[in-house]
């Protein structure tokens, strides 16, 4: 794909002189300069901070895509993420998806479970640090029959990513407050605001940490070896603890596993 050079110049002529951009004015003018630079069919912007559930601050799905990519992943799912911990580490700059992912997240129950909904080939993301303990992520997203973005498109987009971080540091960066009115609003709901769900779900289950810190792994597709390179035991040691969890929880699968943590989830 050529680069659309007016329509980029266009975009970006758009951001000139303008103090502020609300969200959707801001995602428009992104994806107008995303499309003369490389071919995709979805872009979704969300915004991490700590724990808390990510906001959804652009996206261009309809309303059924919508159920699956932004309101499913809301509710839970997002823990599992290799982009949410991608943004919490953070880890600034443009990145594909398969390389942040574990190594087994292609055959975990995370991914089979839901990912694999979402029909996508692939999804690249700009990680953009605004402060505050918040990450924007502007990602692009292709679905199968289009499939995975060429070489040379994503060198386009790792060309493109100091302009994109300062476009949105100047324009998206004072997002705290609705980080801090969704925390509000379920604060005046029945039950007690709990920012650290994983945290909670694993206390639920009785898991002791070391336990919990494995199973957690597990969930976002780490496999054994992988568990014990990050947490520096032995193999046979993750092993063991996983076999102990599978006791614990009366489980035989990780398909079992996952379907309690999520339950569990929606419980707080």
């Amino acid at each position: 794909m050529s680069v659309d050079v007016e329509t980029l110049f266009d975009a970006f002529r758009q951001f000139v002189g303008k103090s502020s951009l609300a969200p959707r004015e801001f995602g428009d003018l992104f994806g107008q300069a995303m499309r003369a630079l490389v071919k995709f069919d979805y872009i979704v912007v969300f915004a991490y901070r700590g724990n808390e559930r990510p906001i959804d601050l652009y996206s261009t799905f309809d309303s059924a895509e919508h159920v699956i990519f932004v309101s499913l992943y809301q509710a839970g799912p997002y823990l599992l993420d290799p982009f949410y911990h991608t943004a919490r580490a953070p880890k600034p700059g443009v990145w594909r998806m398969r390389e942040l992912a574990p190594d087994r997240f292609f055959s975990s129950e995370y991914y089979r479970t839901y990912y694999v909904q979402t029909g996508l080939a692939e999804e690249i993301g700009f990680f953009v640090p605004v402060g505050n303990d918040i990450t924007i992520v502007l990602s692009l997203m292709r679905r199968g029959e289009t499939g995975p973005f060429p070489a040379q498109e994503f060198s386009l987009l790792r060309k493109a990513d100091p302009l994109v971080a300062t476009l949105v540091r100047q324009y998206c960066s004072d997002i705290g407050h609705l980080f801090d009115a969704a925390v509000a609003k379920q604060g005046r709901g029945r039950r007690k605001v709990k920012l650290n769900a994983a945290d909670t779900v694993w206390r639920d289950l009785n898991l002791t940490d070391r336990e919990a810190a494995i199973i957690e792994l597990v969930l976002q597709g780490h496999s054994s070896e992988s568990i014990g390179l990050r947490l520096n035991i032995a193999t046979g040691t993750v092993k063991v603890h996983r076999r102990n969890v599978y006791r614990k929880l009366g489980i035989s699968s990780q398909t079992q596993l996952l379907s309690i943590y999520l339950k569990k989830l929606n419980e707080h």
